[in-house]
């Protein structure tokens, strides 16, 4: 079976599939996106154009799940240069394409966790099915980790009834992550 190859549009920072039938089917398979208006999509019942991140943008055209081109050229947009842009516009996105990639494998759906103050929410079904439970930061190994920044990750998780998780690269291309319980006395 072959899977449908979604068209996309890069408008400064976001892709957008505009054809309504494929933001709905793309959105369908794997929660990727949000439509355009909609704060709390359930399923794929909606009229809307789809927005995607960079980074999810960057998976799927990985995956040849998707053909990016440019809005004001109409040319289509190489991986290289995909890359580059993403590089440009995230902080460690190596690392966090790695992490990103890492948890969509083993079939999470991870959405932006920007309202959480963090890198990635991360469902074990998708938004409107479940709550995230997850919250994970991308960290770096030789990177600094102070009490209180485990502190406010920890009292955030909490407050939002999600568990925390510090994901790094280690040894190349290999992700681990390290969670904190939080235990009352």
């Amino acid at each position: 079976m072959t899977r449908q190859v979604f068209k996309g549009k890069l408008v400064e920072n976001r892709i957008v599939i505009w054809d309504l039938d494929a933001s709905r089917a793309l959105f369908q398979d794997g929660f990727f996106g949000k439509p355009l208006g909609v704060p709390k999509p359930k399923g794929a019942d909606f009229d809307a154009p789809l927005i995607l991140d960079l980074l999810e943008g960057y998976y799927l055209v990985n995956k040849e799940r998707l053909r990016i081109f440019d809005s004001e050229t109409g040319r289509r947009v190489s991986k290289k240069r995909m890359r580059e842009k993403c590089e440009s516009e995230y902080v460690r996105f190596q690392e966090k394409y790695m992490v990103y990639n890492e948890l969509r494998s083993s079939g999470f759906v991870v959405t932006p966790g920007i309202k959480f103050g963090c890198d990635f929410a991360v469902y074990e079904h998708g938004p409107g099915i479940d709550h995230a439970p997850y919250l994970v930061q991308v960290m770096e190994p030789e990177e600094k980790l102070t009490a209180t920044s485990i502190v406010l990750s920890g009292r955030l998780a909490t407050t939002v009834r999600k568990q925390f998780a510090i994901a790094m690269q280690v040894e190349g291309h290999k992700v681990e992550f390290v969670s904190f319980d939080w235990w009352r006395a």
